[in-house]
């Protein structure tokens, strides 16, 4: 089933273009993520399905039986509803249900109560309040009188979150699920869990992301935004890589040949006389597109920094015995590291864990408890904050990078202007002469980064650099670290992007405990899984009861020695287990019938397809059998 058809699809403000004639499709279970340099008009492209931008030319078909829900970064909400009012909001056919249910629950009205169970029922509302507690529960809200004005940023979109979560479960409709940044605000146990249920989740899903493994995990296709064009990549992150890669060979080759070209045509119009013929008007008409052709630069963002950084003396960084607490609350306990030249350190833990506490004890901006701190003379800080910068918004980009000076200092006494430094950051020459009032979030964030690491710091501190930088600026700072002579610390829930430069680990695990782990982020997360899985014994059989068939679970359930007086299930509770117990061997059936295919299936498509269905189909059986046995229990 087609949701979405666009066709020649244009934008453009003011001189500068976003996209050029874009045409794509999207399809009922299709799960896309959009990559694309920020300022190139991803957020544009959103609003143009949504309904809220209009585009400049080219038609966009939105299917009439579906609806397009959107995550936005921007959260709307009345402050004095409570949590739980706040997700009850939804205008759908199954909340409405819910909301008649409670109200007949507390009229204890039997009219209203028949009319209210026979709504539950069409529009099978039974599971929706639990799975709303769930969702929550999982994003860390467990208060749910709370009032939203009183949760933090963060708190809100998580919410937020649940609630469009929700909603995609709540309609029975086809939705075409839209997220912009779904990531940022989340710690890495919330991510994983997201990750695991929209890869699970039988939805349409247009994504925006900079997190590689989340994007992996959940999608299998790439827009690439790229040249005022959009690309389309099957495949994993790796394989738009490669894929871009051999475009950009081409295109070089392509100019290569064009600037051969132009270098003999350019002598050839030199010789002609002013009358021209019909003959040369073409060629000279030929000669212009392959100027254009010849003098289009792909390889100016490719500067390579050799860069000149200030010493770092012997001594580096060392705290001892630091304390830190805010009232009751421990966050550093007799905590002791000595940093060393040339180390990348990651800092994790959850959000409040007291991770930007640190950052700020380290530079001198916050006191601390107990303790001594001793930093090397030679140290100069560069700090990349989740505050932002203050700046002039009528100030030209170019002016903000020159305050700190006219060139970047490399190697061997060579420079580069603060021009071509801002190119190798995706800056072009038009945005570099744009105010700063013009810039998107995300380029702003990366004037930010952009100004921290022009002012040649030798010891780096980033406080989550990731949120809202696009795919291409990461891959940008991360070869820079990469190539990085000093010390640096990271705090971030990026995985890909701590995997990739961490090589040490100091992660906060409560209580102003601070775990010192040498490795990346991932070997880390993995020693965190092997301490909290329990130890098993040879006979111990539960590992491969994960798709165990209803009859046995009976069976076993029955040989269980009851140990206290049931209570007695609810009217819902009741209703629930009677629907389990009619859905649990249809959901059997229907497994047994996807191996038997499998089995047979040769093809390798369809194996694919029918590996997706079957993972499904055990997921959804899988949670059926949980729940049926806590409501015999």
């Amino acid at each position: 089933m087609n949701y979405v058809s666009a066709e020649n699809l244009s934008k453009s403000y003011g001189v500068k273009t976003l996209f050029k004639d874009i045409t794509f499709h999207i399809n009922e279970g299709d799960k896309i993520a959009i990559v694309a340099k920020n300022g190139s008009g991803k957020s544009t492209l959103l609003k143009i399905l949504m309904g809220k931008e209009i585009a400049d030319s080219g038609a966009v078909s939105v299917n009439k039986d579906i609806q397009v829900v959107l995550f936005d970064q921007e959260i709307d909400f009345e402050g004095e509803l409570n949590v739980e009012e706040f997700m009850m909001t939804l205008d759908s056919a199954p909340i409405l249900a819910l909301k008649n249910y409670h109200h007949a629950l507390h009229t204890e009205n039997a009219d209203d109560m028949e009319k209210a169970l026979a709504e539950m029922e069409i529009h099978k509302a039974w599971d929706l309040e639990n799975e709303m507690k769930q969702i929550l529960s999982q994003l860390k809200i467990t208060d749910l009188e709370a009032k939203m004005k009183t949760l933090s940023g963060g708190q809100i979109k998580r919410v937020a979150l649940a609630k469009l979560l929700l909603e995609t479960r709540a309609e029975h409709r086809h939705t075409l699920l839209i997220m912009d940044e779904p990531t940022n605000h989340l710690d890495v146990d919330m991510v994983e869990w997201l990750e695991n249920y929209l890869s699970k989740a039988m939805v349409t899903l247009l994504l925006v992301t900079h997190d590689r493994y989340f994007l992996d995990a959940v999608c299998d296709t790439i827009w690439e935004m790229e040249d005022f064009n959009l690309y389309v990549h099957n495949g994993s992150y790796a394989t738009y890589l490669e894929n871009r890669m051999i475009r950009e060979d081409n295109l070089n080759a392509t100019i290569d040949k064009a600037n051969n070209l132009y270098r003999k045509e350019l002598e050839w119009m030199r010789r002609q006389p002013k009358a021209r013929t019909t003959k040369s008007k073409s060629r000279i008409d030929a000669f212009y597109e392959t100027e254009k052709v010849a003098k289009t630069d792909t390889r100016k963002q490719k500067l390579e920094l050799d860069f000149e950084m200030k010493r770092l003396g012997k001594k580096i960084l060392e705290l001892k015995n630091i304390d830190k607490s805010f009232g009751d609350k421990v966050l550093l306990k007799d905590f002791s590291y000595q940093f060393q030249r040339g180390e990348k350190v990651g800092i994790v833990g959850k959000n409040g864990a007291g991770k930007s506490t640190l950052l700020n004890i380290i530079q001198g901006l916050e006191p601390y408890d107990k303790g001594e701190i001793e930093t090397g003379e030679t140290i100069k800080f560069g700090y990349f904050s989740q505050k932002g910068l203050t700046y002039n918004e009528d100030e030209r980009v170019i002016d903000f990078i020159k305050e700190i000076g006219e060139n970047f200092p490399l190697a061997n006494g060579r420079t580069i202007s603060a021009s071509q430094f801002l190119r190798l950051f995706l800056f072009d020459d038009q945005t570099q002469y744009s105010p700063i009032s013009k810039l998107s979030g995300g380029e702003k964030r990366r004037l930010h980064l952009m100004y921290v690491l022009y002012q040649n710091p030798n010891f780096l501190i980033f406080d989550e650099p990731t949120n809202d930088l696009d795919l291409p600026t990461l891959t940008v700072l991360e070869n820079f670290l990469l190539n990085f002579q000093g010390s640096l610390i990271i705090v971030s829930h990026d995985r890909y992007f701590m995997d990739r430069i961490v090589d040490h680990v100091l992660a906060f695990e409560g209580d102003g405990e601070i775990k010192d782990f040498t490795g990346n982020f991932s070997e880390y997360r993995e020693s965190l899984r092997d301490r909290s899985r329990p130890v098993q014994n040879s006979s111990d059989n539960s590992g491969t009861e994960t798709n165990s068939d209803h009859a046995r679970i009976v069976r076993d359930l029955k040989e269980i020695p009851p140990t206290e007086t049931k209570r007695k299930l609810t009217f819902k509770e009741q209703r629930e287990l009677e629907t389990i117990e009619k859905e649990m061997p249809k959901l059997e059936k229907r497994r047994n019938e996807i191996l038997d295919q499998l089995n047979n299936e040769t093809d390798y498509e369809k194996i694919s397809v029918l590996s997706k269905d079957l993972e499904t189909v055990s997921g959804k059986l899988e949670e059926m059998e949980m729940r049926w046995l806590e409501l015999q229990e």
